[in-house]
């Protein structure tokens, strides 16, 4: 769980919140020193009807939180959470670069990754509506959702390395999201070795949170490596761990293809969503509500208070 602002620049508007208070102090000040005349506080209280401290402090602590409340509604606050789903849409998206033709996973890191995609396709609840792109330096959609596996399943057979190189991973998110944008749920599952060499991780992490979206990523290839054309391709762990922890998904460390196997089990069984809920709305009607205390205990001058 973790809060967010649409409109942080807003945001500012609190240091309203220490002014209120270094007025308050102020003009206790004021009067304090105007009480000293008298010699007598409890005097000058009655003369000015004031309290020194525990009244005149109610109403400053009630002007600061709605002040504060209020900042926070026209700022946007919005908490995300998880949520169990019960339905969901996957994007697989699997990397195509030349990386993928290492053979540290056999036949190639690229075919292991595919017919893992379909054991996950064919294990996945026949309601699930499922899409497939590709990415390199760019991205392509080989399949939208939809829920007829056959189609998904040739749609991974359309798959084969890009000729064009590098790897863009927030191209694949954003191409990955525009396909979830009218789904409740929405996940990808990303198949990659994590050599990134195109756009920005924090990019694609952030656009994906923007969107609601978790990303599970499996890790294809070993930590030792294999053989491409541009030499010994190693797996990089920390962008795929990156990339999913920062979304709410999880990672899976697939060393073999019967680990591949198990990762996608894995993920139709943790299915999960994220849920954005607007607490702008509820923090207008608190204010609102503060308010009213406020005014009420202003209009009765506290003789309801004991102190």
């Amino acid at each position: 769980m973790y809060f967010t602002f649409t409109d942080p620049k807003y945001l500012f508007l609190l240091l309203v919140v220490p002014l209120i208070v270094f007025i308050y102090l102020l003009t206790l000040k004021s009067i304090k020193k105007r009480a000293l005349k008298f010699a007598n506080f409890d005097a000058i209280a009655r003369v000015q009807g004031v309290s020194f401290f525990s009244r005149d402090i109610v109403t400053t602590i009630l002007s600061s939180i709605i002040v504060l409340v209020l900042v926070l509604s026209v700022s946007g606050l919005t908490l995300h959470r998880q949520a169990s789903a019960s339905s969901f849409s996957f994007v697989i998206a699997i990397d195509v670069s030349r990386s993928m033709e290492a053979r540290d996973l056999l036949p190639t890191r690229l075919d292991a990754a595919k017919e893992t995609a379909k054991e996950f396709v064919n294990a996945a609840p026949s309601t699930t509506k499922i899409a497939v792109i590709s990415f390199s330096g760019n991205s392509y959609i080989h399949q939208s959702l939809t829920d007829k596996k056959d189609m998904v399943i040739d749609a991974l057979d359309s798959v084969e390395i890009s000729a064009i190189e590098g790897t863009d991973l927030y191209e694949a998110v954003v191409t990955s999201s525009n396909l979830l944008v009218a789904e409740e749920s929405r996940a990808i599952v990303l198949l990659s070795d994590g050599q990134v060499n195109v756009g920005e991780l924090e990019d694609a992490i952030r656009y994906a949170n923007q969107n609601d979206i978790i990303i599970n990523t499996i890790a294809i290839g070993t930590k030792e490596g294999g053989e491409t054309v541009y030499g010994i391709s190693k797996l990089n762990e920390d962008t795929m761990k990156a990339l999913s922890y920062n979304t709410e998904g999880d990672y899976f460390d697939a060393q073999d293809k019967q680990s591949l196997l198990d990762s996608m089990g894995q993920i139709l069984k943790l299915a999960k969503k994220k849920v954005s809920i607007d607490l702008s709305g509820y923090l207008v009607l608190v204010s609102i509500l503060l308010f009213v205390i406020e005014y009420i205990l202003i209009s009765s001058r506290y003789r309801l208070l004991p102190f």
